[in-house]
């Protein structure tokens, strides 16, 4: 009976071993960050924008522009859906209020981690090789949209919308409305081109219409002016229906209001 009590104790030693071995397979594995630079380029293309790493800003270009560090290689980063005063650009002056974003940017992201988010609905990289992406501080804040929100940028559509145009638009909208940053009395007496946007565009129109050939209202850098009475199918591109339809507030680019102009040119 006493050799019987011995078996019995090892059978429930194994038992117990194998139902330990069972449980640690049977756990979910959580997944963990790679280390501060340790990124894995393939893990941030527009295809996996669910996969978003932390990624350490190493220098700041302008208001729109950063580097960042990735898998020890710096890489250009544009932001997605905003467009902020020229600072850097060789073919043009520093304009009114493109320090102060510059700034800014510095404030809020020099030398730290944030994160990158790509957007399926636009490139993944612009024609200069830029990273296209959304950039978020630890604490989740949303870069583009921050630096919209306090005046330091306006919102800026490239050909087709992206995921939070409605947000930015807004965003901008607001802070016109509040006179944040350089959107504030006589900071920029003289506005650069992307200040004449939808918001006050159309008021400026229908008050210069009368006295000037609207074809010269605006023009922006791509060399397009506004032409409301112009028809889709004399436009050149894309990015000349957009500019119409956004910079010169031509509703008629966009007759069935979703959001996409001259369709022929833009599907």
């Amino acid at each position: 009976m006493k050799r019987i009590f011995k078996l019995n104790n090892f059978g429930w030693i194994v038992a117990g071993i194998l139902f330990l071995i069972l449980a640690f397979k049977m756990t979910p594995k959580t997944n963990v960050l790679p280390s501060k630079n340790e990124v894995p380029t393939e893990a941030i293309t527009p295809t996996e924008t669910a996969k978003s790493y932390l990624v350490l800003v190493t220098k700041i270009i302008d208001g729109d522009t950063l580097m960042v560090k990735i898998n020890d290689k710096e890489e250009s980063v544009r932001l997605i859906g905003i467009d902020t005063p020229e600072t850097v650009d060789p073919r043009k002056t520093v304009q009114c209020f493109g320090k102060e974003a510059s700034e800014k940017m510095k404030e809020l992201v020099e030398n730290k981690m944030v994160k990158l988010e790509a957007d399926l609905t636009q490139n993944d990289r612009d024609k200069y090789n830029r990273l296209l992406r959304y950039v978020y501080l630890e604490d989740g804040t949303l870069v583009n949209k921050k630096l919209i929100e306090e005046g330091f940028g306006f919102e800026y559509t490239y050909k087709i919308p992206y995921k939070f145009q409605v947000e930015f638009k807004e965003a901008q909208k607001l802070a016109e409305e509040k006179k944040m940053g350089l959107w504030a009395d006589s900071v920029c007496p003289t506005p650069t081109i992307q200040k004449i946007t939808p918001t006050i565009a159309k008021q400026q129109i229908e008050t210069i219409k009368t006295t000037m050939d609207p074809i010269r209202i605006v023009q922006n850098n791509s060399g397009f002016v506004c032409d409301c009475s112009k028809a889709c199918t004399k436009i050149s591109s894309c990015e000349e229906a957009y500019f119409q339809l956004n910079d010169c507030v031509c509703s008629v680019r966009d007759n069935d209001g979703d959001g996409v102009p001259c369709e022929s040119l833009c599907n």
